[in-house]
């Protein structure tokens, strides 16, 4: 689909709708303001609620899970219901799930996602691997762009394995042979293949592109200010997530200790960046940064401290440096990493947790950062409304009048009862 034509459902009376715009642009500032309050530890006029619907609109307007990532205008309709019946204080862009075209075009392996490999109404999984081996890490360590363009993109993307035999990077340098071979590798057939399909997956990541500006403005112009847009990682889940694997970077924990956490170091810089040119490139101040394998259950607290929290610690102090706020989803089991965790200057992030005892992050946290979470997601896919709204009133009287908490669940949607939803906004009064 080359035109977006997305229904913007505007008052068709002028001053109908002008007070309309006052009344949104009204409700947008007190979002704003309440989203604002809570992360800079004030006390909110309530506490916020925002979800991170993922493929519950789908399952909300009754589409497929296929469907909703490859249509950009039944996504459109699902999550404009979605959002209009369960009005949070922020919303999600969508468009990021919008991959369907774009793999199909890639020919990805690192990525399952319905209707292609899995049945229409299955979420996405991701295929992790060993795409970067061992004896790899000083090639990486060297000149990371070029290992990512000439071995890791033909490793993962079966459509770009002709990239392979291109010249290195680097060498495109001077006026002689480096110029000479780099460009002559360019004529190869199977890299011209791979140059062919970089082209079109550029023009169906542009239509996503616009696709994600319309409904931003959309958002805005409805009263919903836009969660994180820029999104970065932790080095150590960045390269243990995309390159090395997790058994791969366990075992790089033991036996080459050193090469490991120069690689999070080189990377570092790069997360930051990414982070940096995310959130000035939307004008929205928020950085989500997922965390995968720094928990309890995976490594050691000794570990934690020696790999996986000092390029994390740096990365957030960086956005903060910018003026940005850095918001990490601690997945996993966090209780024993609460103390070292606050070393944050205050008001200025927000974290969200998965498992957590918040009667004990609130003790150690509270007053420094802002927490977000954390209704579990095995309670809204197998509890009851009554059981959802009980855990909802022991987190409002938990912070009470004090704030410093937005009301989230500990994971996605995707498996939640529509009415366990709905009683999460009838416990904080929202209707």
């Amino acid at each position: 689909m080359d035109k977006v034509t997305f229904k913007t459902g505007k008052a068709k009376n002028k001053n109908g709708e002008s007070s309309m715009e006052d009344r949104k642009r009204k409700i947008y500032e007190e979002r704003e303001r309440r989203i604002r309050d809570t992360i800079e530890l004030r006390r909110p006029d309530r506490l916020p609620v925002v979800l991170r619907f993922g493929f519950f609109p789908a399952r909300y307007a009754g589409i497929t899970m296929e469907e909703f990532i490859y249509d950009p205008e039944k996504m459109w309709d699902a999550v404009w219901k979605t959002i209009r019946d369960f009005p949070c204080d922020m919303v999600q862009d969508p468009y990021f799930r919008l991959i369907g075209p774009l793999m199909d075009i890639l020919d990805t392996t690192q990525i399952k996602w319905p209707g292609r490999h899995l049945k229409p109404d299955i979420s996405y999984q991701f295929v992790e691997g060993e795409y970067m081996l061992p004896e790899e890490y000083p090639e990486f360590l060297s000149d990371p762009s070029d290992f990512i363009i000439r071995k890791y993109w033909p490793r993962i993307f079966n459509a770009l394995k002709g990239l392979n035999k291109l010249s290195p990077l680097h060498g495109m340098t001077g006026y002689a042979s480096g110029v000479v071979g780099f460009l002559s590798s360019l004529m190869d057939p199977d890299v011209l293949e791979g140059l062919a399909v970089l082209k079109k997956a550029g023009e169906e990541a542009l239509k996503v592109v616009s696709y994600r500006k319309k409904f931003i403005e959309e958002a805005k112009r409805e009263g919903f200010p836009l969660d994180a847009i820029a999104i970065t990682n932790a080095p150590f889940d960045k390269l243990g997530d995309y390159f090395r694997g997790t058994k791969g970077i366990m075992l790089d924990m033991y036996r080459r200790p050193d090469l490991l956490i120069m690689a999070c170091e080189r990377l570092l810089p790069f997360m930051i960046e990414r982070g940096v040119e995310g959130a000035k490139k939307s004008g929205n101040p928020f950085v989500f940064i997922p965390l995968h394998k720094g928990a309890g259950n995976y490594m050691s607290l000794k570990q934690f401290l020696k790999f996986y929290w000092p390029t994390l610690h740096r990365l957030m102090l960086a956005l903060i440096d910018e003026g940005l706020i850095p918001c990490p989803f601690f997945e996993g089991d966090y209780n024993s990493r609460l103390e070292i965790i606050k070393e944050i200057p205050k008001g200025k992030a927000c974290y969200a947790f998965e498992v957590v005892d918040m009667k004990l992050a609130k003790k150690i946290l509270g007053g420094t950062v802002c927490l977000r979470g954390n209704i579990p997601a095995s309670l809204l896919a197998t509890g009851t409304p009554e059981a959802v709204r009980d855990y909802c009133m022991r987190l409002i009287d938990l912070f009470g009048d004090e704030g410093g908490l937005i009301i989230d669940t500990g994971g996605g949607l995707d498996d939640a009862k529509i009415e366990n939803v709905r009683a999460i906004f009838e416990a904080v009064g929202i209707s």
